[in-house]
């Protein structure tokens, strides 16, 4: 008897996140161009991808908190790996550079999901507030 492969697929919160940081991306890009702006891929994934995460996951009934904290480790494991591959990897880091950076990282992967569970909350909310007064003002024609 041949036993087929249990494919589990990631959790919706996950999905829902991964939509976000994707969506997010254009509007990092366009916010890059802008002048004098310092955004970064990182900070838009965490920002405008946790609201966008936020949003479909209310309008998907799922918690639209889950789904923004979840964006906001994204975007703060992506500017991680940014910041990695942009800093000079090529000399060897004295060991205080070393414990600095793993200090650093910690709490960027730390703080970074709170902002992504504040902007996923508020995302959520729009898209509530939104469909609670389009129905409001279907119902009353």
């Amino acid at each position: 008897m041949v036993s087929t492969p249990r494919v589990r697929a990631l959790p919706s919160s996950w999905q829902f996140a991964f939509v976000g940081a994707v969506v997010s991306l254009p509007v990092s890009t366009v916010l890059n161009r802008l002048p004098n702006s310092e955004a970064t891929v990182g900070a838009g994934i965490m920002i405008f991808g946790a609201f966008v995460a936020g949003a479909i996951a209310a309008v998907r009934s799922a918690d639209p908190d889950a789904a923004g904290l979840r964006a906001g480790f994204l975007g703060g494991a992506l500017e991680l790996l940014v910041f990695m591959v942009t800093s000079g990897t090529t000399t060897a880091w004295p060991l205080s550079r070393v414990a600095f950076f793993a200090l650093a990282s910690a709490s960027v992967l730390c703080l970074a999901p709170v902002f992504g569970l504040g902007c996923g909350r508020v995302g959520g909310w729009v898209v509530r507030s939104v469909a609670s007064r389009w129905n409001s003002t279907a119902s009353t024609s």
